[in-house]
């Protein structure tokens, strides 16, 4: 027998749903021997599925809850998280989750890992107390397809606050009446990094490829004189997949933290280029994605 249509459902249709729990906070500490390991990790899970009827006809039939997803989460935590890298750990959950539950088709699993650096070694307690690193935060994205059984992986950074004294200008920039912005070749280049790229099938080793894809960021940051924001990240960009073959393309968000020169002149001091303010906005926001041509 056929449920007859709502008003609403006549009228009206459900065009997208999704769902899932966001911001499952794991700290897992790894007691194999007297030297402890700390993960530190935000897990969302969303999943895509047959739950149209959830929504249209008020049935929870067979639809996994979004407290069972935390304690999956966790359980998971336990048994297949400790060592490995945060993409492994989230094509674990991701594939649970289709693999269980009859009516989800794709999952995907968004991660945070918030880096913890260890005491010196000759410190007392360096094997149990960590501090909270600067190193930026590793993140990835996994995503399990039920229906072609492939598991595609995005993985990126945030929060890497970096910055360079000199070796940065910005000169030539378009000028109209509305234009205040003085031009300079000697300026602080500020930012804090946001990257997300995107690996080809079967990467070997997902935490090394992490580690090498910001060491190569940072020091192309470094290594040449930036003519803009927008020039620094097709720099960085090209430099990344000139370095890693498994990465298919590269997208950087790089908002201009700005520093700037503060008139000492008033007080009869002279500035020459070592007394700023930062300030916190309104600041430039730039964006872009470096990817292979195609052959």
């Amino acid at each position: 027998m056929t449920t007859p249509q709502s008003p609403a459902q006549a009228t009206f249709q459900l065009t997208h749903n999704a769902y899932g729990k966001s911001a499952n906070r794991l700290v897992r500490i790894v007691r194999d021997s007297p030297r402890h390991e700390i993960r530190d990790v935000t897990v969302d899970v969303r999943l895509w599925g047959a739950f149209e009827h959830v929504y249209l006809d008020g049935s929870n039939a067979e639809i996994p809850a979004t407290d069972t997803m935390k304690n999956t989460v966790f359980a998971l935590g336990k048994t297949d998280f400790s060592t490995g890298a945060i993409e492994d750990f989230g094509a674990v959950l991701a594939q649970h989750f289709v693999a269980t539950s009859p009516r989800v088709e794709r999952a995907r699993v968004h991660l945070v890992e918030h880096p913890w650096v260890r005491l010196p070694a000759d410190a007392e307690g360096s094997d149990h107390t960590f501090f909270r690193g600067s190193s930026g935060n590793h993140v990835a994205w996994v995503e399990h397809d039920g229906a072609t059984g492939t598991t595609s992986v995005k993985a990126g950074l945030d929060d890497l606050y970096v910055l360079k004294s000199t070796a940065s200008g910005f000169v030539g920039f378009e000028r109209t009446a509305l234009t205040t912005l003085a031009e300079t070749d000697d300026r602080i280049l500020a930012t804090t990094v946001q990257a997300e790229w995107t690996y080809a099938p079967d990467v070997d080793d997902y935490a090394e490829s992490w580690t090498a894809i910001r060491d190569v960021l940072v020091r192309r940051f470094a290594d040449h004189h930036s003519d803009s924001v927008q020039g620094t990240i097709f720099n960085i960009g090209t430099a990344i997949l000139e370095a890693r073959p498994e990465v298919l393309d590269v997208t950087i968000e790089l908002p201009n933290k700005h520093h700037l020169k503060v008139d000492l002149a008033p007080f009869g001091i002279a500035n020459e280029n070592e007394v700023f303010v930062a300030t916190q906005d309104p600041f430039g926001l730039i964006t872009g994605t470096v990817a292979r041509a195609a052959a």
